[in-house]
């Protein structure tokens, strides 16, 4: 009933044929200015969201890095599976219109879920996962399923013979995306990090202005619905295709005993489906195995929100006076495709005609593979760089320890079974020594600590922690504690503000809690850091007044942010040789009614690129130089694979396509005619290697 009503609701607002209003007395419909809004709004909403998703999991969330970006490619690669379905609710029940109206409504409650589990007030941490993922659920079916539908919508728009004005609009859509891109991935995250909200980073509003830009994409879509262009639904070519390629192989199963063999397995569809669609999958089909090493590409492209941002945190954001956020770091590609795209179109691809190199699609896109291995090479020559002053975790059985010495002389300190882990004495208010690793028996271990030959104390550490020892002076004794960042040594409570960070610290050697300080707040050496947690030490200094002495925790990583520029550079490149040719080959080899299926193999190559991050991200447990050296690896040995296989491809004439079409549709209407002739594009002129 249901799926009659939606069908109906298509039709009669078709019946009539609209004809929107010209732009300026151009051949514009008005009605794509509405689309075009729609679809920044929309953008502005999916990407301003999706850049902070990392760093929510592991700060708000609190999971840990590998789960982090399991998850995010999870969802990023259902937000590619998702189109197929999209397509098949608008060609087969509701129309382009319901469609991306219906999911767009799913999208904002998608949005508004996710806000809300962003709140530390609603319930617990259970309460805010659920919800965020949720949220992040109803995004992925929202912003999935109205992919396939907006551009081709807009396009709908367009009367036929106004060809150069519909190929314009799509140039303005996707500078729409691409625009919507770049302001949100700037925006969002200076909503999280600047604006304070409930004690620390609000990502409530930094998830809450998405969600307010896609409740405007929905009202200005659906402002524009009297001037729309409404097609009813046609049926979809994936479902006739997939029918098609079942009958054949059951047909095949069933009679390749009896009957002779036939030229090619889907000739066994003969029976029951016309030769022009035979031919017409037979063509898809030579392309859609080509796609099957693509992913490999995009595993490594998706990277940049997740395992890049990842590596951001660690670097030093400080660009002469400008401080930037881990997660805008992403705007860099979006920014740089507009920038390389007009200097491929105009410079390279010409510069590389002169030198007489034949430049084919195959082959773009096997450079573009190269020039993104390229990117995570330099990717992990960063890496390496940047883990040089990193503390390498514990691991099970082990604990790291550091002594911090607040009193008045040397003291030599000895564990009881590591005797000879301080081998010299800790001289006093210096910063402390490097970490030491612990060996444990068990998880959790009580151990003696003598300090010197006065003192001696237990304390319990536990496997996989990072402790502080604290010695501290009192009457002739010195004694110890395990501490963590703030200690104050006053007789008093103390409240601490650090820019926008506040700390309490209690009395008498009390400890306040870990907190994250941005780096502009800091001077002298701490201009070093960007998000160095370190262990003030809080003293007397004359009557009444307070000393806050800062003693650096870990030493601090100076690798600047703008040695990320360069793997940017190469994988914008490596998108615009591979993504946009890759785009442009799949359209030129297969027949107009079957673009949507390549259009569909194609974000299924991005899904699956996704689940194989995933796939590494939680099995592999490599350190992530190694693992940034094994994706290039990889990707080399994938494009070679792709380069043999481009190479036995037989190019199809773009041209000859439509008129193969054509003349099988006339032969179809003149059946009793035998001297009509049917030819395919194979008999086109003698194609091109890769």
């Amino acid at each position: 009933m249901a799926r009659d009503a939606g069908s109906s609701m298509e039709t009669r607002a078709s019946g009539k044929k609209n004809v929107s209003p010209k732009l300026c007395g151009t051949n514009y419909p008005l009605s794509i200015g509405f689309i075009v809004v729609n679809e920044f709004c929309e953008r502005f909403s999916y990407y301003g969201m999706k850049a902070l998703l990392t760093l929510y999991f592991i700060h708000y969330l609190h999971w840990d890095k590998n789960l982090s970006t399991a998850v995010y490619h999870a969802f990023s690669s259902l937000c590619y599976f998702t189109p197929v379905l999209g397509a098949l609710i608008a060609d087969s029940w509701l129309g382009k219109f319901w469609t991306i109206t219906y999911l767009s409504i799913l999208y904002v409650i998608g949005h508004v879920v996710k806000s809300v589990g962003a709140i530390p007030d609603v319930g617990d941490s259970t309460v805010h996962t659920v919800l965020s993922m949720l949220g992040l659920i109803l995004i992925a079916f929202g912003t999935g399923g109205i992919k396939p539908c907006v551009a081709a919508f807009g396009g709908d728009q367009f009367e036929e013979e106004h060809t150069e004005e519909r190929r314009k609009f799509f140039s303005i859509f996707y500078m729409s995306i691409n625009a919507g891109s770049v302001l949100s991935t700037v925006i969002t995250p200076i909503l999280r990090g600047d604006v304070q909200c409930f004690g620390g980073d609000c990502y409530a509003l930094a998830f809450g202005v998405p969600a307010a830009l896609m409740v405007v994409a929905l009202v200005v879509f659906v402002c524009g619905s009297g001037l729309y262009k409404k097609s009813p639904p046609e049926g979809n070519v994936m479902l006739r295709m997939f029918r098609c390629v079942g009958f054949a192989i059951g047909n095949r199963s069933k009679n390749s005993k009896h009957n002779s063999k036939r030229e090619h397995w889907l000739d066994w569809a003969e029976e029951k489906y016309p030769k022009h669609l035979i031919q017409e999958i037979k063509m898809v089909m030579r392309v859609l195995v080509l796609y099957i090493p693509l992913p490999m590409f995009w595993a490594l492209f998706e990277q940049q929100g997740s395992r890049w941002t990842l590596q951001a945190t660690r670097m030093n954001m400080d660009l002469g006076g400008f401080v930037l956020k881990p997660d805008q770091m992403q705007m860099l590609n979006a920014l740089l495709i507009l920038v390389f795209i007009p200097i491929f179109d105009l410079g390279v691809y010409p510069l590389i005609g002169l030198c007489r190199i034949k430049l084919t699609p195959l082959r773009k896109m096997a450079t573009g593979m190269i020039i993104a291995a390229l990117a995570f090479g330099a990717a992990t020559v960063v890496e390496l760089n940047v883990i040089k002053t990193v503390v390498a975790p514990p691991l099970a059985k082990e604990s790291l320890l550091q002594v911090v010495n607040l009193a008045d002389r040397d003291v030599k300190v000895s564990i009881q079974g590591q005797e000879d882990i301080f081998p010299h004495p800790i001289k006093p208010y210096e910063d402390p020594p490097e970490y030491k690793k612990l060996m444990l028996k068990d998880q959790n271990q009580n151990l003696s600590v003598s300090i010197g030959s006065i003192s001696e104390c237990v304390e319990t550490f536990s496997q996989q922690e990072a402790y502080s020892l604290v010695l501290y002076p009192a009457t002739s004794h010195i004694y110890c504690i395990l501490v963590r960042r703030f200690i104050n040594t006053r007789n008093e409570d103390l409240n601490i503000t650090v820019g926008n960070v506040e700390f309490f610290v209690p009395a008498n050697f009390g400890m306040s809690t870990g907190k994250a300080v941005e780096r502009q707040h800091f001077k002298c050496k701490l201009a070093l850091c960007d998000k160095l947690i370190v262990n003030f030490l809080a003293s007397y200094q004359g009557p009444g007044a307070v000393e806050i002495q800062v003693m650096e925790d870990v030493q601090a990583n100076n690798i600047n942010i703008a040695w990320q520029i360069p793997q940017y550079v190469l994988i914008t490149a490596g998108e615009v040789m591979f993504s946009i040719t890759g785009l442009e080959f799949s359209y030129s080899q297969a027949p107009a009614s079957m673009k949507s299926v390549l259009q569909a193999g194609w974000l299924m190559t991005v899904a699956f690129g996704n689940v194989i991050v995933l796939i590494v991200a939680e099995g592999a447990g490599l350190q992530q130089w190694t693992e940034f050296l094994l994706f290039g690896g990889l990707l080399v040995a994938v494009c070679i694979i792709f380069s043999i296989m481009a190479y036995f491809y037989n190019y199809v004439n773009p041209d000859q396509l439509g008129k193969d079409n054509d003349d099988e549709e006339h032969k179809d209407l003149k059946k009793d005619n035998p001297e009509m002739m049917y030819m395919t594009a194979f008999e086109a002129p003698k194609p091109t290697k890769m």
